[in-house]
């Protein structure tokens, strides 16, 4: 198996630590506000990622954790925690705003059959261990305390930069006239492990006692504490969004190794950004979207899995409703093949799978996750003229991989009838060529089966009435 190795900026082939076993870390969210679609793409990469690992036989061992303080809206350690901005923008207390949004995280992650991880681990029940951490940086020498926090000493550590490719000294602080450093801050790379409740945090509602006074940690330290207390002070694979690299996942590794003396991390994966309709997702923007937009418009959450595993993880990828309308229609004739091989075959005879056939498909994911050939495979064997039994067998496994639900019978959303999509589709055709009273008379008919077309900048949406 091949992966894309951040740190060395190469295809490598992967070697676990421990046959058969592979320690999987995947950074969490910071519960603050409402999952998105461009969270679900992460998770789906990742989902991607243990599928396949556990289907070659591996045992998993897969940690994610949850932040729920410390993270602050500035990543230099200037802003203000983002449980706390998002517990005044909403009311809510703050433990009361952890709950309820990890809560519709999960919620949002089972609705795209995604594998809840082995360990989830939140930040505010590992505030003991990040001490630990921080003293033992202490007693190495890799930290210093001023009145206002305790700081990660990146100077001495000789490798900072190697996962970004960016030194220390290049990295600027409070480069406008509104942004606060701390004026006891040795260098502008050092980052806060602990903050001291005082001054701007002095009424910082989730505070810990510490050896360096009351207050809370650092976003950085708490993924350190968490993987080694599950996984270890060497893990196999790390994953994070590609903004991660140049601060969070180099800090990481920076107080990581500075602390154990040994590699941190053997291979980093980072999955690329998705827009929508070319624009990065902003409620300001009218383009912020959940798994409960997708539901509301009568679309599959599976089409959507099927949408985002027809781009490469490591590739941008632009989000339109119209693509999603498409991959719905798409997902659904799939399904209905799997519906007529299933009655075909009633009950699943011993039958010998064929191997070359799948090992063409597990080529494709073992080659850095090449989703797109791998889902390109599955619509050319589905419409190919093997056997039922041969195509039964072939999508039982390719499911499993791919977690498309393919052979799951009962339907749990309203899915919209393929005639509905033809007339949005005639609609909007008759409206781009300004024939108004056609675009009318379909609507008309669109509207009698129960459905309406929202127009929203040049795209269009359907939605039940």
């Amino acid at each position: 198996m091949k992966l894309y190795n951040t740190l060395t900026r190469k295809l490598e082939e992967f070697k676990p630590i421990t046959a058969q076993k592979l320690s999987f870390y995947a950074c969490g969210p910071t519960v603050y506000d409402f999952a998105h679609i461009g969270h679900i793409r992460a998770y789906v990469f990742n989902d991607t990622l243990r599928r396949l690992f556990e289907f070659k036989g591996y045992d998993v061992n897969h940690v994610m954790n949850i932040t729920d303080v410390g993270h602050l809206s500035d990543d230099a350690d200037n802003g203000e925690d983002k449980m706390e901005k998002g517990a005044r923008k909403y009311g809510k207390t703050v433990w009361d705003l952890a709950q309820y949004y990890t809560d519709f995280f999960f919620m949002s992650m089972d609705g795209m059959n995604i594998l809840r991880p082995k360990v989830v681990c939140k930040a505010t029940d590992h505030i003991s261990e990040m001490i630990e951490l921080v003293k033992i940086l202490f007693k190495k020498g890799h930290a210093y305390e001023t009145k206002e926090a305790v700081y990660f000493d990146v100077p001495s550590f000789k490798d900072y930069g190697k996962l970004s490719g960016q030194k220390g000294e290049e990295k600027e602080q409070a480069v406008r006239d509104d942004v606060y450093a701390d004026p006891e801050k040795k260098h502008p790379a050092d980052f806060a492990l602990w903050f001291k409740r005082i001054g701007k945090f002095k009424d910082h509602t989730m505070h810990w006692e510490s050896p360096w006074g009351d207050g809370f940690p650092g976003w950085h330290i708490e993924c350190s504490a968490m993987s080694m207390k599950y996984l270890g002070k060497t893990i196999d694979i790390h994953t994070g969004g590609i903004d991660h690299i140049p601060v969070h996942h180099e800090n990481e590794i920076a107080q990581s190794e500075a602390a154990n003396e040994v590699p941190f991390v053997h291979y980093w994966m980072h999955y690329h950004f998705l827009q929508v309709e070319g624009q990065k997702m902003s409620k300001s923007l009218g383009n912020f979207f959940t798994i409960e937009d997708i539901k509301k418009r009568g679309i599959d959450p599976m089409a959507f899995r099927l949408l985002l595993l027809q781009s490469h993880y490591r590739q941008p990828m632009n989000f339109t409703w119209q693509a999603l309308l498409a991959t719905q229609e798409a997902y659904r004739k799939l399904k209905a093949e799997v519906k007529v091989l299933r009655d075909q075959i009633h009950i699943m005879r011993d039958f010998m799978p064929d191997v070359n056939l799948l090992a063409t498909f597990l080529g494709f994911l073992e080659n850095d996750l090449q989703t797109p050939q791998a889902v390109a495979l599955l619509f050319t064997m589905i419409k190919s003229h093997r056997t039922a039994e041969e195509k039964l067998s072939f999508l039982t496994d390719a499911d499993a991989l791919l977690g498309l639900q393919l052979l799951k019978e009962e339907e749990e959303i309203d899915v919209i009838p393929s005639e509905v999509i033809d007339l949005a589709k005639q609609r909007n055709i008759a409206k781009e060529k300004k024939e108004y009273a056609k675009a009318d008379e379909l609507r008309k008919q669109i509207e009698s089966k129960g459905y309406k077309v929202e127009d929203t900048k040049g795209e269009y949406t359907i939605k039940k009435l």
